[in-house]
Formats: structure tokens, sequence, C-alpha cells
């Protein structure tokens, strides 16, 4: 059912159609040897969003979150997790920089949840204690995004 979303035009609409995996993979380069350590390996977290809209007329736009979750312990990888998350969206009436903000930060918002469970279940099922991702604050990568893009070019020092 579509969901108008306050603070837009009356006539907005804002649904999440579809939650999927789009892509999945994990590792465990060590193999049993990762398990016969004690010591905590370092966990890395990268996140990644990318959006395209499918089909105009319709204003159907795929929005994919992207983690990426990497264990070292000694210079050497325990494991690594790749999921993308992906959320098919119709967003009629919504334009211009409301357009931007809701598939940067709305849309990633409610993928996180998806893709968390899913980097926790890989974790786990590869042998390794569930791993709780944080929560992002998706408002503020948008912005740090947009300060990156506006940013004057700094010359080479010689």
């Amino acid at each position: 059912m579509p969901v108008t979303e306050p603070n837009t035009e009356p006539n907005a609409v804002f649904s999440l159609e579809k939650v999927y995996i789009k892509d999945v993979s994990y590792e465990t380069p060590a193999g049993p040897r990762a398990f016969l350590q004690t010591e905590l390996p370092q966990i890395g977290v990268q996140l990644g969003i990318e959006h395209a809209e499918l089909n105009p007329t319709q204003g159907v736009y795929e929005v994919v979150l992207a983690i990426t979750v990497t264990a070292v312990r000694e210079d050497k990888t325990v494991f690594l997790v790749e999921v993308q998350q992906g959320g098919l969206f119709r967003l009629q009436g919504v334009s211009g920089e409301m357009l931007n903000k809701t598939l940067e930060i709305t849309c990633p918002h409610m993928l996180l949840p998806f893709a968390r469970e899913a980097v926790s279940d890989f974790i786990g099922k590869g042998g390794f204690p569930p791993l709780l991702l944080q929560p992002v604050n998706f408002e503020a990568l948008y912005e740090q995004k947009l300060a990156a893009q506006q940013a004057p070019a700094q010359p080479a020092q010689a």
C-alpha cells in the first residue's frame, strides 16, 4: 500500500515494492586455522549506495546498499562478507533534491535491517560469532558526499 510521507507534495508516493539480495559473497581464506586462534580480529566495515531509475513512467527505482565486512588478524584475512541488499522503490511526485535525499537516505535506511541480518547470518554460519552492525547515519553520509562534490579540487603541490 503506497504511503505518502509527511512534508512532501500532496500527491507524492513512496513505497517499498520488493526487498532482495542482489549479490552475496563469503570467504574464510584461513580455513579451519582461523578457529584455532583466540585473539579477536579487527573488523572493518565499508558501505556503498547505488541507485538507478528502472521505469521512469512508473517511478520505479532500484536502490542497492552494499556492505563489506572484513575481519583481519595479524595482517591475514579471517573472513570477508560482501552483501548487496537491493530494493525496488516507487517514488512519484518527488523530484530534485528531495528525490536525491530519498534515494540516498530514506531508501538505504529501510534496507539496512535486511543487510544487517544477512551479514550476521553469513558470519554466524561461517562458524564465527554473529556480528551486529551499528546503526548508520545516512543523512551524515549524504552531507559528506555533497561537501566532497562541492569542494574545489586541491592543486598538486610540487
